[in-house]
């Protein structure tokens, strides 16, 4: 799969690209803001985005609207280190594919990607 890493730290996209490659994914790009998660996105038409909620300048949920907004059958996965029903209703209720909660496992992950696919 063909996947888009949204993270604003560096340690945590290399992290999820490490695993996303060990397990044959592509990971095609990285933003480490919203702004350039959206330019990314555009340019090269991922079949995921791993998008983080909590970053500066746009939030991820901004982000998500937007990428929804491009294309309404996206599929991104919001990670994030938020573990709240409201926050987890609202992300779904804007057309989040999956929630992955950090601190995550390679199988957390595995099973995400699984679902989503």
């Amino acid at each position: 799969m063909k996947v888009l890493i949204v993270d604003d730290n560096a340690l945590t996209r290399d992290m999820i690209k490490d695993i996303l490659q060990d397990m044959s994914h592509q990971v095609v790009g990285e933003a480490e803001n919203g702004d350039l998660a959206i330019e990314a996105y555009k340019q090269l038409n991922p079949e995921l985005v791993l998008l983080d909620l909590i970053m500066p300048g746009k939030t991820g949920l901004e982000v998500l609207e937007i990428l929804r907004g491009i294309n309404p059958l996206a599929k991104v996965v919001m990670v994030t280190a938020v573990q709240q029903d409201e926050i987890n209703k609202k992300l779904f209720e804007k057309g989040a594919t999956a929630i992955l909660h950090k601190p995550f496992s390679y199988s957390e992950l595995e099973e995400v990607l699984k679902q989503v696919s």
